[in-house]
């Protein structure tokens, strides 16, 4: 039995009533703090009796209980997870399997084919090693911006710019750009500035306006974001968007 299903002899809860619209916007898939987790989400329905867990794992410990027809809100995508919340406010995880989404998209949640499409070719490269100025002929190697380009080639026929500043001004040039994390969707590409150091006081005072981009990365939601960026770090990785990544940020958008 999956020990993702409940029994359907369960007593009945109460139907979980879904929020259309929250007061408070997401943080780019509920990754930067309590108060910020409250958020816009996404309607669902529950296609199946299902557990709703603390961590995006089977093994996560049981929060909550969903039955069949209960509507919820979807907050993020982590995978074949989906962080959703309850009509009680209770938040958890909750396999992509039993959740149905609408046909819509909000901040830090995207219903678009594409934009999974594109993360899907994303993550079949993981652990590809980094290499500088790579070929974009051939996917043996990637560097951050060869990585971007690659996976919007393949998932949504799209062909950016070869290098991060050219991406970069492309979004621009699109009108897509935000300027706060807060703002992302997953699915957005992120684009950094130089590193300059570990603490967030290395960075006061930068006029991040006339920084030079650095570093491009495909922003997943959850706190998460896909790039590669040397090969002591591993390659093509999952990695989270805090500490220096955070401070580096100088903004970001969706190509599509």
């Amino acid at each position: 039995m999956n020990l993702n299903m409940m029994n359907n002899s369960s007593k009945p809860w109460k139907k979980i009533c879904t929020s259309a619209l929250l007061s408070v916007a997401i943080a780019g898939a509920f990754a930067f703090g309590p108060a910020q987790q409250a958020a816009a989400a996404a309607s669902a329905e529950a296609s199946g009796n299902v557990y709703l867990r603390s961590t995006p794992s089977s093994g996560g410990k049981v929060v909550d209980k969903i039955y069949k027809g209960d509507d919820v809100s979807i907050l993020a995508q982590s995978g074949d997870w989906y962080r959703i919340r309850t009509g009680n406010g209770t938040t958890g995880y909750a396999s992509t399997k039993y959740i149905e989404a609408a046909n819509t998209s909000v901040k830090g949640v995207s219903s678009s084919s594409s934009v999974e499409k594109v993360i899907q070719s994303g993550m079949k490269y993981l652990g590809t090693p980094y290499e500088y100025g790579s070929s974009r002929s051939t996917t043996t190697t990637f560097d951050c911006s060869d990585l971007m380009r690659q996976i919007f080639m393949e998932g949504a026929d799209l062909k950016l710019p070869s290098d991060s500043r050219s991406q970069g001004a492309y979004i621009q040039e699109k009108g897509a750009a935000v300027y706060s994390t807060s703002q992302l969707k997953r699915g957005d590409l992120v684009f950094f500035m130089s590193y300059r150091g570990s603490s967030a006081s290395a960075y006061a005072g930068v006029n991040k306006s006339s920084q030079r981009i650095t570093h491009v990365a495909m922003y997943l939601g959850d706190g998460k974001l896909l790039h590669t960026y040397s090969s002591q770090a591993g390659g093509v990785m999952v990695d989270d968007f805090d500490g220096s990544w955070k401070y580096r940020f100088l903004f970001g958008g969706s190509p599509l």
